[in-house]
């Protein structure tokens, strides 16, 4: 992100730096003192990880990345500068329920029943369906989350609404990236591409190590990180973006998912890590034991 510099009056310098107008020319008179020149260093930082982001972090993401740069900053004080600055965190549209339940496949019962805190990789893993437009028609993603890292760990984008090429496709991704040795619960809406028997029968397959877990009828909370996962990706990403073909979506998507959402976009239910903070702490944990 290019850096701009500050060009604002001194009453909002001083407020942004927490400091009396009257300290702020003192500084003029006798040069930067320590806690100045770390003010400035903070603002520069809380505008860098602002764009980073993609205008996504409030107060409470932006505090623990300062820190993780080096910088203990309380989160009411970041909250603080922010709002000088002028930066607010993109607020997240509501968007139409893209489930297409007009069908006669067997529904499954609800398994998961918005129990949505696991204990390892591989317990439960969670799906769902969106529309993204292009000037060529819509687009429709589908993604596979596990519940324990909120990792993304397979997609697939389609231009059109066969199961096999959503859901399955995703699926196939999903098991590539993490093999399923133990029991797994896979939740979703009822849609026909998850009701499908095509896709149940792939499920079968597993031995009965797989699940098939489904949303009440009507039922956003069932599938509430899902959900949450898609608000996000419109919110920060998709909805700044123009796409005119299916390839220019593809590209977007890919690079918003694997090199900021799956790498570095802290995660609110991991504590405020990414999930690369939270491999690498397993990783040492398993060195210790």
């Amino acid at each position: 992100m290019k850096k701009h510099k500050l060009k604002s009056p001194v009453e909002k310098m001083s407020k942004i730096l927490d400091v009396s107008t009257s300290g702020y020319y003192n500084w003029l008179k006798s040069g930067p003192s320590d806690r100045w020149l770390e003010n400035r260093k903070i603002i520069e930082l809380i505008e860098d990880i602002f764009g980073e982001s993609h205008q996504s972090y409030g107060s409470p993401r932006m505090s623990v990345e300062l820190e993780n740069r080096g910088y203990k900053v309380s989160r009411p004080r970041t909250a603080r500068m922010m709002k000088a600055l002028g930066i607010e965190a993109r607020r997240k549209r509501k968007f139409k329920n893209t489930t297409d339940s007009n069908h006669n496949y067997p529904v499954s019962p609800n398994i998961l029943n918005q129990n949505f805190l696991v204990k390892r990789r591989n317990q439960v893993w969670v799906s769902d369906i969106t529309y993204i437009e292009t000037t060529k028609g819509w687009v429709y993603l589908t993604v596979i989350i596990d519940l324990f890292d909120r990792k993304v760990i397979g997609w697939s984008l389609s231009e059109d609404m066969t199961a096999e090429n959503m859901v399955i496709k995703a699926w196939y991704a999903a098991v590539e990236n993490r093999p399923i040795k133990r029991k797994l619960i896979f939740h979703s809406d009822r849609g026909s591409q998850y009701t499908s028997t095509t896709f149940r029968n792939i499920l079968k397959s597993y031995k009965k190590r797989v699940k098939q877990s489904m949303s009440r009828k009507g039922n956003c909370w069932d599938n509430a990180v899902a959900a949450s996962f898609f608000k996000s990706l419109k919110t920060e990403w998709v909805y700044k973006n123009h796409y005119n073909l299916y390839s220019d979506a593809e590209i977007s998507i890919f690079m918003w998912i694997e090199t900021w959402y799956n790498r570095n976009r802290r995660h609110s239910a991991l504590n405020y890590k990414t999930i690369n903070e939270l491999e690498l702490e397993m990783k040492y944990q398993q060195l210790a034991a």
